[in-house]
This record gives structure tokens, sequence and C-alpha cells, in this order.
């Protein structure tokens, strides 16, 4: 909260929503806000898809002639970003489901759905490429009432509108549902407060500094305050608006980057407003120091990971990404992350321990640190589109697993006759009961179940021809073993397989 900013009277007004727009990839979500906002943000993202969550404010008039202003979260929609897309939903007021009318509801649009209801805020469906040829509105509303997604008119009161995300087709209809669902949750806010909300994410601006994008769910922001944050505070000196256009002040439901923190806020924490750096200063010392993290123990190998990215979010992203690495082989562990190029520095914190890997996400590698990993054999790769970086961790992760090899059984043979040793070859005659004998496997000698030593098969014949392997029936073979095999006696077939 707020703390030590004389105040005026409470001046209690209408806030803007923020909405948070969220559904499975390519479904549409970027193409949407496009054509709001009249930008062009779609072409500039690596890959086509967004990887950072954007925050910013767009003009609607509605069919009254109501001029309103609607704050707008973009979050990415690959599943990388869940951190992301649950931040998106706890900040906003309203969330917008955006399902093609080609494909229906796929996974992450569920799993929107789960951010949408943990966060206990409004939605509306937005069904999207209603202009594509395979669109099939009706075939797409039996697929939300499927999935418990129950629209207006099919038995459900969620608000839905057809739309065209390319061709802007309804999208004004379905902004009037965002301003009707935000009159009647009646979002309001004191303009004559301090400044408190959320951070949305953070980066290192080579030549501004750390900077943060925040949103302001209440009070007002000006010029001269400062902005306190966890461990972090910055002036309010540089302050834009998500146009990049300067600002003196800011108030409720506007998205705002701060230039100048002490150092990076974490995404997702709050922040509110003071006077002076003295305040500031102070509050960094009354706030509790950070947990220690500890890592579990184990006696597997551990590959030690660095991350360097961006923003912060995008390190969240990388996170998940490893939480999925599954192995009972290998312990993976990240020593470290952090914003910005990949250094020197970061290549000799992990050059002590084996196996090694820095994984750089919209970071360049200074020229000091691709030449010293070369030299100390640290594995380090940049990425710019997110499921390239997965394939490669994943990848660079099975490389470090070390090889288990297992016996596997591939079949049984009763011995029925023995003709004759020598010199540790045993000639014998036998049965195959059960998959097969295979040339140059090993077997597990057992008599009345009780395991008598190994050996290797030498030769296998049938009807008096050699054979690679026998599947069924009598047999001849040479087995090599010190041990004497008699008859009776059980050779069971198995072969080592390295996985």
């Amino acid at each position: 909260m707020a703390k030590n900013i004389k105040t005026a009277a409470p001046k209690i007004t209408k806030r803007p929503p923020i909405v948070v727009v969220m559904g499975h990839i390519d479904h549409g979500k970027s193409t949407l806000l496009d054509y709001i906002r009249k930008s062009n943000v779609v072409t500039g993202e690596a890959g086509g898809i967004t990887q950072h969550l954007s925050a910013y404010v767009v003009e609607h008039k509605t069919k009254d002639g109501a001029l309103e202003h609607i704050t707008f979260l973009d979050t990415p929609g690959h599943a990388a970003f869940q951190k992301m897309r649950l931040r998106g939903a706890d900040v906003a007021d309203i969330a917008i489901l955006v399902v093609s009318a080609e494909d229906g509801v796929k996974p992450q649009t569920l799993e929107a759905l789960e951010s949408i209801k943990s966060a206990g805020i409004p939605m509306i469906v937005a069904i999207n490429k209603i202009d594509k040829p395979g669109a099939d509105i009706p075939r797409t509303q039996a697929s939300l009432i499927e999935h418990e997604i129950y629209i207006e008119g099919m038995g459900g009161d969620i608000p839905w509108a057809p739309i065209s995300a390319k061709a802007g087709t309804g999208v004004s209809d379905l902004l009037d549902l965002v301003i009707l669902a935000a009159d009647v949750a009646e979002f309001t806010g004191d303009v004559n407060a301090p400044a408190t909300g959320t951070i949305i994410d953070g980066l290192m601006d080579a030549k501004r500094g750390n900077t943060a994008t925040l949103i302001i769910k209440n009070g007002t922001l000006k010029s001269g305050q400062f902005v306190v944050s966890g461990h972090s505070f910055a002036p309010v000196r540089i302050m834009e608006d998500s146009y990049g256009k300067s600002l003196k002040e800011a108030t409720l439901s506007m998205p705002v980057g701060i230039v100048g923190f002490t150092s990076i806020p974490k995404a997702g924490s709050e922040f509110y407003t003071v006077n002076s750096k003295k305040e500031a200063e102070q509050a960094l010392i009354d706030t509790e120091a950070a947990p220690v993290v500890t890592h579990k123990k184990t006696n597997l190998p551990t590959i030690p990971i660095l991350i360097k990215a961006d923003m912060l979010g995008t390190i969240d992203a990388i996170e998940h990404e490893l939480n999925n690495f599954v192995s009972d082989r290998i312990s993976v562990r990240i020593i470290d992350t952090g914003v910005g190029a990949i250094s020197e520095s970061d290549v000799r914190n992990v050059s002590a321990t084996p196996d090694a890997i820095i994984v750089g996400f919209n970071v360049a590698v200074e020229r000091a640190a691709a030449d010293l990993a070369a030299i100390r054999g640290v594995e380090i790769d940049t990425f710019s589109i997110i499921y390239e970086l997965s394939d490669w961790l994943n990848n660079a992760l099975k490389n470090r697993t070390p090889k288990k090899e297992e016996r596997v059984v591939i079949g049984h043979a009763k011995i029925i006759k023995h003709f004759s040793t020598q010199k540790n070859t045993h000639v014998l005659g036998g049965r195959v009961e059960d998959g097969m004998m295979k040339l140059g496997a090993q077997v597990q000698i057992l008599r009345r179940d009780i395991d008598m030593g190994r050996g290797t098969v030498k030769n296998l014949q049938q009807q008096k021809s050699d054979v690679k392997q026998v599947d069924e029936g009598e047999f001849g073979m040479q087995i090599e073993s010190r041990i004497e095999i008699a008859p009776g006696d059980t050779l069971e077939c198995f072969e080592m397989v390295i996985s």
C-alpha cells in the first residue's frame, strides 16, 4: 500500500477496464489487438507469435456515441508462457477468450480458461476467423459447450461475438460487450490517492538501465515521486505511455514504463508510491529479506543452467520449459538468471561444473564470453523464438543424460540333450519355450530356477542349416560357458540394450 503521501480528499471516478486477451496459439489474439490499436505488432514478432506481455490503451466509441477507454493486455499464446498468462489474468478486470471458428477449443484454450476462472474475472468469448473457408460457427459453439463454456443463446450467460480480427468484422460489437461488462461491474478508483498497482514486466535497457512496465490500479502517479516494488525503487523522472510518449502523470488503468529502477522489479509484484528517495530507501530497509532458495539434494548427475533473457517474463517461460523436462538419470539446476547480454562472468559462473549450459533469449553474447565458452567447453546459444529454444534445450539435456544399459529378455529354451563339451563350448539340443534364441545373444543358465551362470550363443542350427535365430521348435546350438549345462536346464536368452 502507499505510504507517507499527503493526499486530497478522495475523488472516486469510473475506472477504465483492464482487459486480457487469451486463447490458443494462432487463434488470432495478436491480430485482434493489432486491428484494435491500428498498429502492426504481428509482423514485428519473431516467428509470428507474441513473446512478451504488452499493455496499451485504446479509445472506443460505443453505439451510443460515448467515447470510452480500454486498457488491453496482450499475453503470449505459446505453452511456455503460462506464468505470463496467469499474471495477465490476475491483473485484468475482464477476459476476452479468443477461439478460432476453424479449430474450436484447443489445449491452450482450456489452459486460458483455467487462468480466467482462477482470477475470478468476467469473460467474453470472441469466435474469430469467421471469414475463413473452414469457419463453422455452430460447430465452434458446440465445442465451447462441450468444454463447459456456456455462451449466451446456448444455455449460458457468457457474452460472445463472431468476429474477423483480420478484416475487423464484429470487433466494434465485441468492444461494446467489454464496455457493457465494465459498466455492470462498476470499476472505480480514487484519482487523488497515491498510485498503486502491479509490475507487468521488467527489462534491462542497454542505454537507459533497469526499466519496468506497470499498470496503475488505483490513484495517480506523478513526476517527482518514487515507485517502490519489493527490493527495488525508481524515481519518476522518465515515465512513458504504451506508445513511448513522455508523461508527467498517469492515472487509473494506465500502463506506463518507468526508467531507473535500482534493480529490475519482479514481474507480477505490487508497487506503491512515496514522495522522496529517503522514504524509498527506508522502505527497502523495512522489506523483509528475500527467502533463500534451496535446491533439493539428489544423487543424480546435475546439469547446471544459467538463463539470460531480455525480460523477466521470458525467464519464467524458459523455467517452465525446464520444468517439463523429466528424467530419472539427471537433475537440472538453474544456478542463476539475469536480464541482459551473456557476459564473460556468466561463463565463469558455470564453467567450473561439467556439462554447463547457458541459454539466452533475445540477448547478445559478448565477444569475450563467446571466446571463454569455446576455451572452457561451455555450451551457449541464443534464440528469439521460444519453441526453437525448447527443442534445443531438450536435445542439449538428452545429450548430457548418462546412457543406461538394460537387460532385455528375448526368449527361453529348454535343454533336451547334451552332446559334447570342448574348451567351454557346449554342443546342445533344445526346444524354444517362448520368444526366440538369437545368435550372439547372452543366456542365463537356470536349473530349477536357480541361477547357475551365464553363457553366449556361438552357433544355431535348425533343419541342419546355420541360422541367426530360432523362433520355435527344436534346434541345435553351441553355447560358450564355463558352467556345465545339463538336460532339463533352461536358457534365458537376453540382450543388453543401451538407452
